[in-house]
This record gives C-alpha cells, structure tokens and sequence, in this order.
C-alpha cells in the first residue's frame, strides 16, 4: 500500500510547531511576549491524536507490536537520557566553573553555575522513567514536560484498536460518551477527575472522530460551514469567560478543558479540511520529520533544554524577535543533528538486545 505523504507532511508540520511551542514556551518565558506565547498553540499536540486516529485499525496484534516496539525505544532512549543527564551534570559543573565562562555569562547577568544539582546517579529516575513516571531530568527538563503526550497516546491507542475491534458498528456511541464526559467534566469542574483520565475523554473523541474520516473527503461547500463553526466557538468563549482568558489557555491546556479544547479547533479542521484534498506527491523535509517523528519528538525535547544556553546571555539585550528566530532555527537544526544521532542509538540499542537474545536462546 502506497503510503500517504499527506500523513507525514502533517507529521512534520505538527512536530515544528510543537518544536515552536517549547521554544516560547520554556525558555521563551524569559524574552517572549505572552500574547506570542499562546499564539503558538493554534497548531498543537492535538494534531497528532488525530492523525493516530486516521492511520489506526483493528488489527489487535499488529497494534500491541508496534506499541512494544515503542516501549522498547523509549527505554533505549532514556538510558541514553539518563547517561547524558550524568555526564553533562560531571562536567558540566566542570566547565561552568572555568574563569572565563563566569565573566562571559556575568557580562550579560546570567546566572553561570547550576544551582542545587547532585551530581549522584539517581537510579530510581532511571526505573521510573521506565514505568512512565515522570521525574525531571535536572539538565533537560522540557524532555519530561513533553512526555505527557506518550503515556496518553499509549492508553489512547490500547483503547482504540479494542473499540475498533469488537464494537465497530458503534464507534459514534463512543464518541458521544467521550464528548459527552468532557462536556460534564467542564460544566461541573468539581467532578474533573485527577491524573488522565480527563485527557483520555477528550483525545479519544478527537482519535475517534479521526479514524471516521479515514479515506473521506469534506466537500468544499462544507468548509467555510467549518471555520464559521470554529469561529462562532472562538468569540462565544472570548464573550463568556472574557478576554483576559487569552492569557489563561495554557493552563487550561494541563488538563484540556473546554477554553483550550474550543482554542484547538482551528487546527483539527484544518487538518481535516487537508486530508484527501491536499496532496504532497514527493518527499520533502517536513514529509522526512513524519516519517521519524517519534526521534524528532525525543529530540526536541532536549534541543529545546539546550537552547536556554543560548538564549540566557541575550534574553535583555537583544530584540526579542531578532532573538526568537535564530532560537527556534537554531533549536530545529539540534532537533535535526540528535534525531539522526537517536536513530543510531535506537539501532545500536536493537542491535544489543538481539544478541543477547540469540545468546539466551543457545544457552
């Protein structure tokens, strides 16, 4: 089957901007107008539970495969992690503390030396991070604030693939359910359940309505209905909770409700709106970041810890627009160089497990 360029150019596009918002939103919080801030998350994390939704089935065994495989890369991956987190801690303490380090980072009011950082191998962090607990990693804290998304996007398609399974004739039922939790969970905030649950109704509605559209086309008189709907929604909400609510999306991003839910809109219809009509036909840059995007999703998260180095010395003294656009190439290009670098770790990393596979089996 002829794999749909569409989906992987949505991939990539999903994953520059995520690549966007984690440069505004972490060490952007030091030079980058809110206003910008908030802008960034029209086109946001919501856009890869749709495109799951698209491309899943109902083939049981092949899913939990590909999920095990993923569990499998993922703990390749933070032990990498956990090994680089321990190596820059040793020596990164080593470098901070060099004479003419401390005058350069001085000269611009940075702070030149890691406060509070233990330089012992947290072994736990190590096991939890296995177990999807999500303890900070000191050195690359926003590779920890991103991992959210994989622990939903487990439940999310564990769920899936059994509704598309066993109850494919009722899949709008679960999606009025779904819409119908997140609606109750908003109306009465008292009732808004602790941990994911929250996160699973709503993204479950957006995976389900996904895989409904698979193979469709949204006729072109329907389209302005659409962006007309969405902008109804955006100055009913602006009406209701008032403007300065603007400032609030993000924190009504953790868990979604309904302000960030109604902000997510836009970018859900604009993907649909896409799907079947836009058509990519040869393999570009963005369509290459789809194809990998679970590297670039590991690998941002530590190219946008590592940008706060860069953007400490000048955050005061340089325009933040001038600042901002080298920062968010700059942190594309690293996210670039270590996704490559992943992939050989991830490799490597198979590589072992099966020879040690092959040895127990001899043995």
């Amino acid at each position: 089957m002829k794999r749909d360029l569409y989906i992987d150019f949505a991939k990539g596009f999903a994953t520059l901007s995520v690549i966007f918002i984690h440069t505004v939103f972490w060490s952007g919080q030091f030079y980058v107008p809110t206003e910008v801030r908030v802008m960034s998350l029209f086109f946001d994390v919501i856009l890869f539970y749709a495109l799951s939704g698209i491309t899943s089935g109902n083939n049981i065994e092949k899913t939990f495969y590909r999920l095990l495989k993923l569990q499998v890369t993922y703990m390749i991956f933070v032990t990498f992690l956990f090994v680089l987190d321990y190596l820059f801690k040793v020596f990164g303490l080593t470098f901070f503390s060099m004479d003419w380090l401390k005058s350069f980072y001085s000269t611009f009011g940075g702070k030149y030396v890691p406060q509070n950082i233990s330089v012992e191998p947290q072994w736990q962090n190590l096991g939890n991070w296995y177990l999807h607990q999500y303890s900070n990693a000191d050195t690359f804290p926003v590779v920890m604030g991103s991992f959210w998304y994989l622990k939903v996007y487990y439940i999310l398609t564990v769920f899936g693939v059994l509704v598309l399974k066993f109850f494919p004739k009722h899949i709008n039922w679960f999606i009025g359910l779904c819409v119908a939790l997140t609606l109750i969970f908003n109306l009465f905030p008292q009732y808004y359940p602790n941990g994911q649950v929250g996160y699973v109704a709503f993204y479950f509605a957006v995976f389900l309505i996904a895989h409904q559209m698979r193979g469709k086309k949204i006729p072109t008189k329907m389209i302005p209905v659409l962006y007309g709907i969405v902008a109804i929604a955006l100055v009913g909400m602006f009406w209701y909770y008032g403007g300065e609510m603007f400032y609030k999306l993000n924190k009504n991003k953790f868990p979604p409700k309904l302000p960030y839910i109604i902000w997510t809109l836009f970018a859900v219809v604009t993907l649909f709106v896409g799907y079947n009509r836009l058509k990519i036909n040869n393999k570009n840059f963005l369509t290459y970041i789809g194809n990998n995007a679970i590297f670039f999703y590991f690998s941002q998260g530590i190219s946008s810890s590592l940008i706060y180095f860069i953007v400490v010395p000048f955050k005061d003294d340089v325009n933040w627009i001038l600042l901002l656009i080298p920062v968010y190439i700059i942190n594309v290009v690293l996210a670039v160089i270590i996704a490559e670098g992943l992939k050989k770790v991830d490799a490597f990393g198979w590589k072992i497990l099966n020879i040690l596979r092959k040895k127990t089996a001899s043995s």
